[in-house]
């Protein structure tokens, strides 16, 4: 039985070998070149004896191959076996973007250290531990160093190096999370570099050049737990659909706007602000429409104070509160305002001048209608009140 070959030749996509075991549908070779999932690698998919191979894993010093359905072949027998070219190359250039990643991260992040990594079908993803919050002028900034550095065409290579050499070496990045369990008990330890640019322990297939990778497109980035920062990134065909939408996108704004491309962050900042002061406009409006609806309530006299009193619908128990304290605040204004605001349960607020009790006047209201609330004497509010709005001005009125 044999470890995989994949990591040394990741060129190699057509292999033979001997069946040294079949138990089911596991099979494992004299040798073998197909990547058994690990370090955040997927396993490579292809054939095997002319049966689809399902699943890589390893097991101790043995690669097992699990196949999609019972083998034809048996110990002993050798069989040709084929590695999914596209995935392969697909999962090579993923994980060698993940190191280009990570080298612009030591650039661009303080106290960085390595929390994760894995590949699915459609995006990758890199765990950073940083101190450095990753906002979006970084995540632009990010992925400009990495295509800058495929751009560049840099070489990359990997060499065994003694465990303790490389882990002495600040140069190494260490990903404990997928290397530590391969490192337990080794001597030495595969460090992957792409020249000038970053050093990683790494067990994972590999190109030879950054230029291989092709175009890197950030997508987004999330906080999978404590102290880390996820940054997911395309490689490919995903990656160059994501950059066309968000570029037609673009261009469609500018368009809609009447600028230029260049010009569309400053246009959106001035709409921005435009909205902003549209909305306090708009806020101000509302406040000066409820004032003049409180004011407008009806004029009562309950227990010989001047109350104006009545239902005010379209508004929060907060806006009415602070409009009815408006109204009491005025010159010539009422002894008291109450207002009861509908909706499935309704609120009642009450401010005073003084004359009238608030707290005692919405202690009655919760008292006769349930809910609850409570406040000063010059102003409180209740609500959840079992009761339509009209019958609680009823009770107010007739107090």
């Amino acid at each position: 039985m044999s470890h995989s070959l994949a990591a040394d030749h990741p060129e190699v996509r057509e292999f033979e070998a001997t069946v040294e075991s079949v138990d089911g549908r596991d099979v494992t070779l004299s040798e073998t070149y197909f990547y058994p999932e690990g370090g955040g690698q997927p396993a490579d998919r292809g054939i095997l004896g002319g049966v689809g191979v399902a699943d890589v894993q390893s097991h101790g010093d043995a690669v097992v191959h699990t196949l999609a359905e019972d083998p034809a072949f048996d110990v002993g027998d050798t069989v040709a076996a084929v590695i999914d070219d596209d995935y392969r190359t697909y999962c090579m250039r993923a994980h060698t973007a993940s190191h280009v990643l990570y080298g612009a991260g030591r650039r661009v992040l303080d106290d960085l250290g390595y929390g994760g990594f894995g590949i699915t079908d459609d995006k990758v993803r890199v765990d950073f531990e940083t101190s450095t919050e990753i906002t979006d002028d970084v995540l632009v900034d990010l992925e400009r160093l990495v295509n800058r550095t495929v751009w560049d065409s840099r070489d990359v290579s990997w060499e065994e190096r003694p465990v303790e050499e490389a882990q002495s070496d600040a140069a190494v990045a260490f990903n404990t999370k997928t290397e530590e369990d391969v490192m337990a008990d080794a001597e030495s330890v595969r460090v992957v570099t792409v020249a000038g640019w970053d050093e990683a322990a790494c067990g994972g297939t590999h190109v030879s050049n950054t230029a291989e990778i092709g175009p890197v497109t950030v997508l987004d980035r999330s906080n999978p737990g404590e102290g880390l920062t996820r940054v997911e990134f395309a490689v490919g065909p995903v990656g160059i659909d994501r950059q066309a939408t968000v570029h037609r996108g673009a261009r469609t704004a500018a368009s809609e706007l009447g600028v230029a491309l260049d010009d569309l962050p400053d246009a959106v900042a001035r709409l921005v602000d435009e909205r902003d002061g549209l909305a306090d406009d708009l806020a101000d409006l509302r406040s000066e429409v409820l004032v003049g609806r409180v004011a407008d309530l009806d004029a009562v006299s309950v227990d010989g104070a001047d109350w104006r009193l009545g239902v005010v619908s379209g508004f929060d128990a907060n806006a009415v509160g602070e409009a009815a304290q408006s109204v009491v605040d005025d010159e010539g204004a009422p002894d008291a305002v109450a207002a009861v605001g509908d909706g499935d349960a309704p609120f009642v607020v009450v401010a005073s001048g003084g004359t009238v009790d608030a707290g005692d006047v919405v202690d009655a209201v919760t008292d006769e209608f349930g809910g609850g609330g409570g406040g000063s004497p010059t102003f409180a509010q209740g609500g959840g009140l079992s009761a339509d709005p009209e019958t609680v001005v009823s009770f107010l009125r007739e107090r």
